[in-house]
């Protein structure tokens, strides 16, 4: 298949197929006649000589200068070369390939007044994947600057750039979407992946499951628990866990009984996310704005990406007790008082030797994962060096990188958790798992065979990670 752009109606699963499956792109109709009508305004206003912050006057403290029409070219080319100071390393590739996209997406809106060739150049990158490095760090999110003229000097070298073009390319906030974008995609697998372990886990302690009665949802609105429970029904249609007897105890501790609300809460915290995250896909990021209705050119801040950070900093927030009560069930699973199973979940009580040790990295990477719920959208750096008009940051980019990287944490929490699951589950033996739980804990036990008195100690995790990362699948339909 091949996503066609047109400024409008950019997918989130459209990027992603993009970025990390290298489907093919396309201009619509329409839209190289769009772009050079946009250009037809701005050359207009070009020759008119009105005064245009970025597209006939300097930047910052230079905004009171004038430039050359002549020196136009010059000008837009050194202004690339001046903002690369990206630092740090690069961009993994399907960072850059979703910048790229949500680039040409914003150029082919028609509201920038840049020439088509400019979007057509992305997208013939994007097609033959002749992508140049960009460096990861050194945008504020306030436009990004540093990576997105690392890519444009990738991209346009050969190109003479003319007036407003080179600020196009740069003075908007693309790569801190794509990096969102991604981010809140895999988040949204990763909390999948927490709702069929944490049906496992329900199974491997003989919870009492009257915590999934549907009659909590009559009484309960949020759109978020009604889908988990909902899924989680789903995951343990069939077990033993339903039937008189099934459950070991009247009430669980939290991490057990709430993870509806728990894992609910993350669920609407995402959606959110992911709603603004698509919404900037297809929105004007840049300054100034050509109107599509008159010959005027307006600076504002298009470039503005509050709304995503801070619900970026909401879906992480909500994230962090998701993956907390995920270690926690692993706990309560390794400890004998509470689990009713040997400690350590070992094969052989008293000989020593289980799971036990599993439990000091589920904390140590749990804790770092709590950590990155910090918010950053409220962050200020205030600078003088551009006479002050530069007094605001929203560290979108910083604020997506760390729900990449909570998100990567989650996925060796829940490998660790996995792991102890299906150890209990085997020792329990207590009869018929659910349909989802009965196809994870075959799928765990391909990676990882049951740690019996002989068996060594898992002390790689990779495969279950990697199980984890590709997502573990959607619960199947409700049976029961």
């Amino acid at each position: 298949m091949t996503v066609t752009i047109d400024g409008h109606r950019l997918a989130l699963d459209e990027l992603v197929r993009v970025a990390r499956h290298h489907e093919a792109v396309a201009l619509a109709d329409g839209v190289v006649a769009a772009m050079a009508r946009s250009r037809g305004r701005a050359e207009r206003v070009l020759a008119r000589g009105d005064a245009v912050y970025g597209m006939t006057t300097g930047l910052g403290q230079h905004k009171r200068h004038r430039v050359d029409p002549t020196d136009a070219g010059r000008f837009n080319r050194r202004l690339l070369e001046t903002h690369r100071v990206g630092q740090g390393p690069a961009a993994a590739l399907d960072v850059v390939r979703a910048t790229v996209l949500r680039l040409a997406n914003s150029l082919a809106k028609g509201t920038v007044g840049v020439r088509p060739l400019l979007a057509e150049r992305l997208v013939e990158v994007l097609n033959t994947d002749r992508l140049p490095p960009v460096r990861l760090l050194g945008s504020v999110g306030e436009a990004d600057l540093a990576p997105l003229a690392d890519l444009a000097h990738g991209v346009f070298g050969d190109v003479g750039l003319e007036a407003n073009e080179g600020l196009a390319l740069v003075n908007n906030n693309a790569f801190s979407t794509a990096l969102a974008a991604l981010a809140v995609t895999d988040a949204a697998s990763l909390l999948r992946s927490l709702t069929l372990s944490g049906a496992l886990d329900l199974e491997a302690f003989g919870a009492n499951l009257s915590v999934l009665d549907p009659a909590f949802i009559r009484v309960r609105a949020h759109a978020g628990e009604r889908a988990e429970l909902a899924d989680l029904r789903a995951a343990l249609a069939g077990s033993l866990l339903w039937a008189p007897g099934g459950p070991r105890h009247l009430q669980d501790p939290l991490a057990f009984r709430s993870i509806v609300p728990v894992h609910g809460a993350a669920r609407d915290a995402l959606a959110y996310a992911a709603a603004h995250v698509t919404t900037e896909l297809n929105t004007h990021q840049h300054n100034p704005l050509v109107l599509d209705d008159r010959d005027e050119v307006v600076s504002g801040a298009g470039f503005e990406a509050l709304a995503v950070s801070a619900a970026l900093d909401l879906a992480r927030i909500a994230l962090a007790p998701a993956l907390t009560s995920a270690m926690e069930r692993t706990a309560k699973l390794l400890q004998a008082p509470l689990s009713g199973l040997p400690g350590g979940l070992a094969a052989e009580p008293g000989a020593g030797g289980g799971l036990g040790e599993l439990l000091w990295t589920a904390h140590a990477l749990t804790v770092e994962a709590r950590l990155l719920a910090q918010p950053v959208s409220y962050e200020i750096a205030t600078t003088t060096s551009e006479e002050g008009i530069a007094d605001r940051v929203t560290s979108a980019p910083l604020s997506a990188r760390r729900l990449t990287e909570q998100v990567g944490l989650g996925h060796r929490v829940l490998a660790i958790g996995l792991v102890c699951a299906a150890q209990a589950v085997d020792l329990r033996a207590a009869g018929a798992l659910g349909v989802g739980t009965r196809r994870l804990h075959a799928a765990v036990r391909e990676r990882q065979p049951f740690v019996g008195a002989t068996t060594p100690f898992p002390a790689d995790l990779e495969p279950l990670v990697r199980l984890v990362a590709a997502g573990l699948g959607e619960p199947p339909a409700d049976s029961g």
